[in-house]
């Protein structure tokens, strides 16, 4: 960890979170003449990007890089990539944000990786304290304090004049149980459940070849997972699919097919309904599940299936049901959140899921992501949307671009 973001040194503004959007914060602050300092919990930039490289974003690369990052880079000699083209995961990583990173740190800002930050706080106030406001000696006053958790165990203290947290949902996915909570058995046979969209035409494709799946979800990260087992289905024989959602078929939205504002995610939408549509695919509908037990080298789910008790019999789960916000280490900070969404009060009513979709968001920054008893401390990001699933990576960017 840089020496010059120690206790007692120049306070930088800490962004939490190595990704497209904590690097596009560093780029702002940069540009606004402020000295960022990047706490990356992986061992290089994007490292949750690296967890679903082999997904084909439905944005182009238009939507997908920032402009004050576009500018730094272009100043360095970076050509950009075909601004209408689709990239994957290993194409972000690769063309943007590892050139990105090196020039961010070539401009002066510190990128400290393998770098988890676990806990964050007021210097000398806990969340209780207010501290002397009237001698100018406040709690909203104090520099903010962060614990980093480095390699070999050791705890780093940070102080910062103001933090950024930018470190996304993507390490607590929500659980395969009903009730929002994790079903009981599900921590027990992780090794036969994946969160988010495996590989399996790749990397973990013996583990799904031959084999039956069932996929809990019917978002987009559901649809890319279905038409990944589809198409090893058909190279694969003995491989199958149940594709099991929360509520009804009839209440399930595949998007605004060629009326969607973007095309391939509508596209997506569209190819999964027609597998439902086809009987290519088996459907669940509505399955919510209770319990996973362990039958010899398989797993017994057992649920609710329209009011009545059923159970299914397969070898591995798929859970992508979405994301939620890890709030556990923010626990010493006054936030002001949503009690349902888990966004800020003044964010929440526009991103709501049950009023919005990813295109009816309107934009929105600093004023709508503050905490009023947190100065200087915002959340930004997929983070910032607690567990509403219409972020836009684009969004990020102008948050961020805002809170500069």
């Amino acid at each position: 960890m840089p020496e010059a973001v120690r206790l007692g040194r120049t306070l930088p503004v800490a962004i939490i979170g190595g990704g497209p959007v904590g690097l596009a914060a560093a780029a702002h602050l940069i540009q606004h003449g402020l000295r960022p300092c990047v706490f990356a919990a992986g061992s290089e930039p994007g490292a949750a990007v690296g967890e679903w490289r082999h997904v084909r974003m439905f944005s182009p690369w238009r939507f997908n890089v920032d402009a004050a990052a576009r500018r730094l880079l272009e100043a360095k000699g970076w050509k950009a990539p075909d601004m209408d083209a689709f990239p994957t995961g290993a194409d972000l990583l690769a063309l943007y944000l590892a050139p990105l990173a090196a020039t961010l740190a070539k401009a002066g800002a510190d990128l400290c990786y393998n770098a988890k930050v676990i806990g964050v706080s007021r210097r000398h106030h806990d969340r209780l304290r207010d501290g002397q406001r009237a001698a100018g000696r406040g709690r909203d006053t104090a520099p903010f304090v962060l614990h980093v958790a480095a390699p070999g165990g050791s705890i780093q203290v940070v102080e910062a004049s103001a933090i950024i947290d930018c470190s996304g949902t993507w390490t607590s996915p929500n659980p395969a149980g009903a009730h929002g909570l994790p079903a009981p058995g599900e921590a027990a046979n992780v090794e036969r459940i994946a969160y988010g969209i495996p590989d399996v035409l790749g990397v973990t494709r013996d583990a799904y070849a031959g084999a039956t799946t069932l996929v809990l979800g019917g978002g987009h990260s559901a649809m890319n997972a279905v038409l990944d087992l589809v198409t090893l289905a058909r190279q694969a024989p003995g491989t199958r699919m149940l594709w099991a959602f929360r509520r009804p078929l009839a209440d399930i939205n595949f998007g605004g097919g060629e009326a969607d504002g973007l095309a391939a995610r509508g596209a997506l939408g569209a190819k999964a309904n027609a597998l439902i549509e086809s009987g290519q695919v088996e459907t669940l509908a509505p399955f919510l599940v209770h319990r996973i037990e362990r039958e010899g080298d398989r797993l017994l789910v057992h649920g609710d299936r329209g009011g009545n008790a059923d159970t299914v019999l397969t070898d591995r789960i798929i859970v992508a049901t979405g994301f939620r916000p890890d709030l556990s280490w923010l626990g010493e900070m006054r936030l002001t959140l949503d009690p349902a969404v888990q966004a800020t009060p003044a964010l929440a009513p526009l991103i709501d899921p049950n009023l919005h979709s990813c295109g009816t968001v309107r934009p929105h920054g600093e004023a709508e992501l503050r905490h009023p008893d947190e100065p200087g401390f915002y959340i930004a990001g997929m983070k910032a949307y607690g567990r509403a699933p219409t972020f836009l990576l684009a969004t990020g960017h102008e948050q961020v671009r805002s809170i500069a």
